[in-house]
């Protein structure tokens, strides 16, 4: 699971999640590399004709696609939540790419944990209520973890009251 409970300090718990991170750096240069020599050797049969310059923008437009995705990709897996709650003090921290950062505290009496099954904009989305306001939690997880982790989540806050 992509999410994580850290050990209780000073009766605060901690949840951290992240998104799936299936490719490391040296992973995509690799993956960039072969992409870009598999999409070449076909051209190979085509090198000292005119047709290399036909195909040669489209294959290069192929492999600047391909880039372009993952590097967006690598920017989400930037994404960090940490949510932290006392008896005092319910505190989500979400820390975005480009290093954006937004944090949201409610009072813990007052806090709401839904699991929308329908009409959010995933299934099973899971959301934190309180201090007037709804923020979302774990999107990016699928969409058996979210319900994981909503009952995991709905028993510790029972526990903290």
């Amino acid at each position: 699971m992509p999410y994580e409970w850290h050990p209780p300090q000073d009766r605060t718990q901690r949840l951290r999640l992240w998104p799936h991170r299936s490719l490391s750096s040296r992973g995509f240069v690799w993956f960039i590399g072969l992409t870009a020599l598999l999409i070449g050797v076909p051209l190979l049969a085509v090198i000292g004709s005119p047709v290399l310059w036909g195909l040669l923008p489209f294959v290069a437009a192929a492999v600047w696609a391909i880039w372009v995705a993952l590097r967006k990709n690598g920017r989400d897996r930037a994404i960090v939540e940490v949510l932290s709650f006392s008896e005092t003090e319910v505190t989500l921290v979400r820390h975005g790419p480009h290093g954006r950062r937004q944090e949201w505290r409610a009072n813990p009496h007052w806090l709401r944990l839904t699991l929308h099954e329908t009409g959010g904009p995933v299934p099973n989305y899971l959301t934190l209520g309180g201090a007037e306001r709804d923020v979302e939690l774990g999107r990016f997880l699928s969409e058996p973890e979210r319900i994981a982790l909503y009952r995991d989540l709905r028993a510790r806050l029972a526990a903290l009251q």
